[in-house]
């Protein structure tokens, strides 16, 4: 993974689901923590869980952080 901070989570949309980026590409529109442990799983990252994706320094929270998911 390249890049200070290589996975990218925005801003909650309208109906609550973030845009998931790994590596600069888009992989995936997630409505919660376990969503993007499976993203992250399906980019390579096995070892992964819902308090890795909470606590990572390689994950730069867009919009707010783990617990926000509403608009």
């Amino acid at each position: 993974m390249a890049g200070a901070h290589p996975i990218v989570i925005y801003p909650p949309a309208e109906d609550g689901g973030r845009r998931v980026r790994v590596d600069g590409r888009f992989v995936g529109l997630a409505y919660g923590l376990l969503d993007i442990v499976e993203f992250l799983r399906l980019a390579g990252l096995d070892d992964v869980d819902d308090d890795w994706v909470r606590h990572s320094a390689l994950i730069e929270w867009r919009g707010g952080g783990p617990d926000a998911w509403e608009h």
